[in-house]
């Protein structure tokens, strides 16, 4: 190995392998001479950058200035992006041209390898206390519960899981319109996660609460008009309401096998809303929803 192999192998250990130990290190053959690569540079750079907090790191390497390197990865053709993690390529990202093409990537590698940033570091700080709020919520204190999330959303205020504890805090406490305001300002990524649909659902749960007497009374008229639909239906809401959702699937769901269309099949919306409310991977809802297929399709 020349001189000049041996330096460029230190560099290379230096600047990708050592931040690949902990690091997801984006190595980026390019060339002055590669058109495509003037497209993707900018690309690369911004894309990057914005996951930099995440543990990404970009490292650029001329093929023509570092050649011995470029040959032991076999480029043949340039622009070419390995993503690098504990000195192995873990992925091709050459393909890759658009922003969204990249974050794509990225965020499917980033799920699979144990990369450490300040995101993943912030994280693991951020779950005992969303932990902690998220058990005082269960035991029904809404005023602390809230006051957990209010804190951890000085931290985090765009962190899914913290505002929507903080979104289903509000409802605890009956604050439908501020829950409601609270969603409605997060940012529309953050708005898709499953545990702000979650929230959502709880949102459109508490809407349909009733006082206890008057549940008493509906459960009652219910009884009685066992083949009336929409005082099943109002039955239905009330529980869920109420925190009954075993007795508001149960209703949903025999209203689901006595007429499945019933006003647009209103009544299967609202057992997909209950399901959404208590976490879609919940093994309750998975029970439900069995019974839910032994109806539709059974």
């Amino acid at each position: 190995m020349s001189p000049a192999e041996k330096d460029a192998v230190e560099a290379f250990r230096r600047d990708v392998v050592e931040p690949s130990m902990s690091q997801l290190v984006l190595l980026y053959f390019t060339a002055t001479w590669c058109g495509p690569c003037k497209a993707l540079g900018p690309v690369i750079d911004k894309v990057s950058a914005e996951y930099a907090a995440k543990g990404v790191v970009l490292a650029k390497l001329d093929v023509d200035k570092s050649q011995f390197i470029a040959s032991q990865f076999q480029v043949r053709s340039v622009p070419t992006v390995y993503a690098m993690f504990q000195g192995q390529p873990v992925a091709d990202l050459s393909q890759a041209r658009t922003e969204s093409q990249l974050r794509t990537m990225l965020d499917q590698i980033l799920r699979q390898l144990p990369v450490t940033g300040e995101a993943q570091s912030a994280e693991a700080e951020l779950e005992p206390l969303i932990a902690m709020g998220e058990e005082v919520l269960a035991e029904g204190d809404g005023e602390r519960a809230l006051s957990i999330f209010d804190q951890l959303a000085e931290m985090a205020p765009e962190h899914p899981a913290v505002a929507a504890g903080r979104v289903r805090a509000l409802v605890a406490l009956g604050r439908h319109d501020e829950a409601s305001a609270a969603i409605d300002a997060l940012p529309e990524e953050a708005a898709k996660s499953p545990a702000i649909v979650q929230a959502r659902a709880a949102i459109a749960l508490a809407s349909d609460a009733v006082p206890e007497g008057d549940l008493a009374d509906l459960r009652a008229r219910a009884a009685a008009a066992p083949d009336d639909q929409a005082v099943q239906y109002e039955l239905a809401g009330a529980l869920m309401a109420a925190g009954d959702h075993q007795g508001a699937a149960d209703t949903l769901l025999a209203m689901i096998a006595a007429d499945r269309d019933w006003n647009e099949s209103a009544a299967r919306q609202r057992l997909l809303t209950l399901f959404e409310a208590v976490g879609l991977e919940d093994p309750w809802v998975s029970a439900q929803r069995r019974r839910l297929s032994a109806i539709l399709f059974g």
